[in-house]
């Protein structure tokens, strides 16, 4: 299987664990993650200002991945739900689409109907499959709890995501936390937003957002939150002293990737998976494998 790497903005220069064990699990899956280098931004931090540049600037990437015949897997849960939402509304809205052709001209690029994008979350779940994946399970994690934390963009806006999942009841992070054997923790704020999306404009809001999950899963004591977005990750990990202090809360909830997870119940070890550029270290998940 071969599906083309997007790795955005945040990824390469926040989260090279995220990018590491991506690449350590695909290929211990069979899937080979193909780099395309001109690829640039999603789009994504323009939207709020500038819709329309916001838009070319997901076409031009779309349009390049067209060029590949390959699925487009990003890492980012933002990269792909605005990918995925410019590629629909680039197929149903003929004008916008004339617009933007127009622009991607001088680029030597055209915009074809027809490319996929699928969140690496998704693509294990539907394109790899369960089966296969537990295929691959050697160290089964059956003695930790996980949170899952979904976001607000791997199952928004329903319209575009093609029911892939139900936004009232997701389940497909709590399934391939548990192909490994470990339980799914089913909480309060399970569908809560991390507060990333409103960092820049309200600090004080989007700390009181990611702090309100962070007390819950303190309280519940588990082994770790698993994410799968760099900029959830940035909140609930890089921002988790900060929000902590200015709640006068004691918070300490280690974060992981899903892949890391995965990793490690594949046999690979923490080292390899990047969890020295864990911020907050997974005590317990690590002491497991030493």
């Amino acid at each position: 299987m071969r599906a083309l790497m997007f790795l955005g903005c945040t990824v390469p220069v926040r989260n090279l664990n995220y990018e590491l064990s991506a690449r350590k699990v695909a290929a211990a899956l069979g899937v080979e993650l193909v780099d395309l280098a001109e690829m640039g931004c999603c789009g994504y931090p323009l939207k709020a200002f500038d819709q329309e540049a916001a838009l070319v600037l997901a076409a031009r990437a779309l349009a390049q991945a067209g060029r590949t015949g390959l699925t487009v897997v990003p890492l980012c849960s933002s990269c792909a739900g605005t990918l995925n939402e410019a590629a629909h509304h680039l197929d149903h809205d003929p004008a916008a689409l004339a617009q933007v052709q127009e622009k991607l001209k001088p680029l030597g690029l055209t915009y074809r109907p027809g490319v996929r994008v699928r969140h690496l979350a998704r693509y294990l779940l539907e394109e790899v499959g369960l089966e296969a994946i537990a295929g691959k399970i050697v160290r089964p994690l059956s003695e930790f709890t996980f949170a899952p934390h979904y976001g607000c963009h791997l199952l928004n806006p329903s319209r575009v995501m093609e029911g892939f999942a139900d936004p009232e009841n997701p389940t497909s992070l709590a399934r391939l936390i548990e192909v490994t054997g470990a339980k799914a923790l089913d909480y309060r704020y399970l569908k809560q937003c991390c507060g990333g999306g409103v960092l820049g404009a309200d600090e004080d809001l989007a700390g009181r957002m990611a702090g309100s999950k962070l007390l819950e899963l303190t309280e519940a004591r588990v082994a770790a939150m698993v994410v799968i977005c760099p900029f959830c990750n940035v909140m609930y990990e890089g921002q988790q002293k900060a929000v902590a202090k200015k709640l006068g809360a004691e918070i300490k909830v280690p974060v992981v990737y899903l892949t890391q997870v995965l990793g490690l119940a594949m046999g690979m070890s923490p080292d390899e998976l990047g969890f020295k550029l864990n911020r907050v270290k997974p005590k317990e998940l690590l002491a497991a494998f030493k």
